[in-house]
């Protein structure tokens, strides 16, 4: 099934339900979305999102990127949680063509996940509290995007291939997300090749990367986010169902 939601002006707008967890259960379809900056919703656009009933945005970028570039619109229907999860500015597109994308991406994954633990243990319990739809998203909605669905996706129990194949289907919007760069930086191009790039490597190196320092990601988030058992039954009941059969 394609889980890119489609909108005009958003481009990796996505259903993280589906996904297989532990114990014949899967991810519920309609309750957790990944995106790109919201900041660009408007018109027809905004319709579609409001009919999916969504109950929390998680903002996660810095607030400079807010002021320059919008928030989700203001609505009765939702509330609205800026947790930064990143601390260290950097940027992608200056970044000369010698830089390889797994180890550099890595090792800014691994920053965000150790700088950013209270916005990110933040980001858990609205997820666990929230009764309606959740979204979470930064500018791309790869990196600091792609970091918080595969801590979530991992403590629901979905194997690590899986959070690996989900956060490279950002790779089906970059065409798109690259589009909007240029019209925002007009007759440029990014400097670094991987720009707007999500190869699986990336992913499975964090992953790799977290095991070896934690144990697991569950120990991770544990250890870090304060994500105990009580926080992870809540989640696991909020956003699990069982698998639907084929046939």
């Amino acid at each position: 099934m394609n889980r890119h939601l489609h909108f005009e002006r958003l481009h990796n707008f996505r259903d993280l339900g589906g996904y297989p967890a532990a114990d014949g259960l899967a991810v519920r379809w309609g309750r957790l979305f990944r995106s790109d900056s919201l900041g660009k919703l408007r018109d027809g656009d905004w319709e579609r999102f409001l009919e999916l009933g969504v109950g929390a945005v998680i903002d996660l970028r810095y607030s400079w990127e807010i002021e320059a570039k919008g928030r989700v619109p203001e609505h009765p229907s939702l509330t609205y949680h800026h947790l930064s999860i990143e601390h260290r500015p950097y940027d992608q597109a200056a970044l000369g063509p010698g830089v390889e994308t797994g180890p550099y991406l890595v090792e800014r994954y691994l920053e965000v996940a150790h700088d950013g633990v209270g916005e990110l243990r933040t980001a858990l319990r609205v997820i666990a509290g929230q009764e309606g739809p959740v979204v979470f998203h930064c500018a791309s909605g790869k990196d600091r995007t792609g970091l918080l669905a595969a801590v979530v996706l991992a403590l629901l129990g979905v194997g690590e291939e899986v959070i690996v194949d989900d956060f490279a289907l950002t790779g089906l919007a970059t065409g798109r997300l690259l589009a909007d760069w240029r019209a925002d930086h007009p007759g440029q191009e990014p400097g670094w090749p991987g720009f707007g790039q999500a190869p699986a490597e990336v992913m499975r190196l964090f992953l790799d990367a977290l095991n070896r320092e934690h144990g697991s990601v569950r120990a991770y988030a544990a250890d870090l986010l304060g994500a105990d058992d009580a926080l992870v039954a809540t989640l696991r009941a909020k956003l699990l169902e069982p698998a639907r059969q084929n046939g």
